[in-house]
């Protein structure tokens, strides 16, 4: 499936966290959602985007913005990667089912061909959505590059509280 572009609806979701607690897109609706996807838990960039999102949760949380974490890892995964790096926001399980794809990440686009090293495979493409009060797709960021990216993500938020 394509990446929803901006305007558009933000389908809608339902996803376990690392507690095994279920998460709807419906369950945020009155505020707006970061939702980023990332290929895999404690690796480098992911890490570095990870821990960059947990310091300026304050920030987020000023602005009544929920933030949420997608890769196709499961929820002991999840558990590992934020006891490890005191992660302080949700991330979610999008596991795919035995010979299939990662629903969420079909959903939003980013489960794509990539390539490394001359193999190609299918697999996330870091992107972040950022979905307004009313469950539509404000901002999109494609193949984010990690070291400003929360920032970035932090300053459009604010101007979505102005607009």
């Amino acid at each position: 499936m394509p990446v929803i572009e901006p305007g558009k609806k933000a389908p809608a979701f339902s996803a376990k966290d690392q507690d095994g607690t279920t998460h709807r897109l419906s369950g945020f609706a009155g505020k707006p959602v970061v939702l980023y996807f990332y290929p895999k838990d404690d690796t480098s960039g992911c890490t570095a985007e990870a821990c960059d999102f947990r310091d300026l949760r304050p920030d987020f949380s000023k602005l009544k913005a929920v933030i949420l974490g997608v890769s196709p890892d499961d929820e002991r995964s999840h558990q590992k990667f934020i006891a490890k790096h005191d992660l302080n926001f949700t991330l979610l399980a999008d596991v795919a089912p035995e010979g299939g794809e990662p629903a969420i990440c079909v959903k939003y686009g980013v489960w794509q061909e990539k390539s490394m090293y001359g193999r190609k495979y299918m697999g996330v493409v870091r992107t972040t959505y950022l979905i307004d009060a009313a469950g539509k797709v404000a901002q999109r960021w494609d193949n984010v590059k990690v070291p400003g990216h929360a920032e970035e993500v932090l300053a459009a938020v604010k101007a979505l509280g102005k607009g």
